[in-house]
């Protein structure tokens, strides 16, 4: 007997990608996106983030990608959004295109908030406008010791309240440095962001997206379900009050309980063996 919501998914090992790199592991469990425009510094463009936007959305639809691994090519995460491609065009539009833009490089943070699987930010060099607002919104982030994140949207007459940032940045490193980072455009080095906690780890460049990979292999190979569980409640947790909360999460693990995961894990710490999950 067929299954109707699983007849939904499908793997997405071999998927192709036009406007950056897609690839999976062996078994398609941890994918990894690299911005791959190299000769530019990864920069963003209108296609690009359409094409983001659009696989994070159907990620979950996804039969095998458990983690995903966010990065850009050669010593670079990303320069934001393309200059001529993306900049130029903006300054001769109409306000009705521009909230049509906004809104949809808003869309892109929405589905990477909303994908539910863990999302890794392997970040070097530049990373800056839009490429540190991808960073922000990803769930873990990773960064060798010259990464150099800058959210400067003032520095071309915009408000730092782009794409969530207002929102979120400050729940990551707090009101007040977020607000230091939004109205300066300075650079935040590595070393203040690993201390601020924007960055959960610091690693040479050779050992980045190793580092990154394992840490997304470990997430894949871990609990699945109760993970995208996790995910879901750290995003809904922010506009609830404590009962609210606390309610929540005993709905929520009391669903975690009832699925196979758990019973598994008991039987093989009972058998004194790593369990299997298998995300039922």
């Amino acid at each position: 007997m067929t299954n109707p919501m699983q007849d939904k998914k499908r793997p997405f090992q071999g998927h192709q990608a036009k406007h950056f790199r897609f690839e999976t592991d062996a078994d398609g469990r941890v994918a990894t996106i690299t911005l791959n425009r190299p000769e530019k510094k990864n920069p963003l463009t209108f296609e690009s983030y359409e094409e983001l936007t659009d696989l994070f959305r159907a990620l979950g639809r996804a039969s095998d990608v458990r983690a995903v691994v966010l990065t850009g090519a050669e010593n670079n995460f990303s320069s934001g959004g393309d200059v001529f491609d993306i900049i130029e065009p903006l300054t001769k539009m109409s306000m009705p295109d521009l909230i049509d833009f906004t809104r949809m490089t808003g869309d892109l943070v929405r589905q990477i908030r909303a994908c539910p699987q863990p999302i890794v930010a392997a970040v070097d060099g530049i990373c800056a406008g839009a490429g540190a607002i991808l960073a922000m919104s990803s769930d873990y982030r990773l960064a060798t010791p010259e990464a150099k994140t800058a959210f400067l949207f003032n520095r071309v007459g915009l408000a730092g309240a782009d794409m969530g940032a207002c929102g979120i940045l400050p729940r990551i490193i707090g009101q007040g440095r977020a607000a230091e980072l939004l109205f300066t455009g300075r650079v935040m080095s590595a070393a203040e962001g690993h201390a601020w906690g924007f960055y959960n780890a610091l690693h040479e460049r050779p050992a980045l997206l190793g580092a990154a990979q394992k840490f997304a292999r470990d997430i894949a190979d871990g609990p699945w379900f109760a993970h995208t569980m996790t995910k879901k409640m750290l995003d809904q947790e922010w506009a609830m009050g404590i009962d609210q909360l606390i309610e929540s999460e005993a709905q929520t693990q009391a669903i975690c309980m009832a699925t196979g995961d758990f019973r598994r894990a008991f039987e093989a710490f009972a058998a004194k063996s790593r369990p299997e999950f298998k995300g039922n």
